[in-house]
């Protein structure tokens, strides 16, 4: 059984897959920051954008460049701030471990989420 990409230790089919394939949504942050970071893995654009707060979406072409143009690799969760199921808004920060270009590299981000109607959406980041 393949281990979800995400880092949690548990097989994607019982992890983020149901998430990236609509058979459930993220309770917390944390949930939707490791099912967006399998999604980048598995160059799912179309939960990425789905999960994206439409006033902070980016162009479809520049999501879609992202996932294709990496390889995901490693997703570190740092720290999580709010963002429990009984919250609106979360913060998390991880490091993103991916190569590009031939080249292994890692990106550490300080990202913010909020809750809309039941459903948890990533808003921006900050690269400290």
């Amino acid at each position: 059984m393949r281990a979800c990409p995400c880092g949690s230790g548990a097989p994607l089919a019982q992890c983020c897959a149901p998430l990236l394939d609509g058979f459930a949504r993220a309770t917390t942050a944390e949930q939707l920051m490791r099912s967006r970071f399998t999604a980048y893995a598995l160059a799912q654009v179309d939960y990425l954008m789905e999960t994206h707060a439409a006033r902070t979406r980016p162009p479809r072409e520049d999501v879609a460049g992202s996932a294709d143009d990496a390889t995901f690799t490693e997703l570190q969760i740092l720290e999580t701030t709010e963002g429990r199921p009984d919250d609106t808004r979360g913060t998390v920060t991880f490091m993103a471990h991916f190569t590009a270009g031939g080249k292994t590299s890692a990106m550490l981000e300080r990202s913010r989420f909020e809750k809309v109607r039941g459903q948890w959406f990533y808003v921006d980041g900050d690269l400290p």
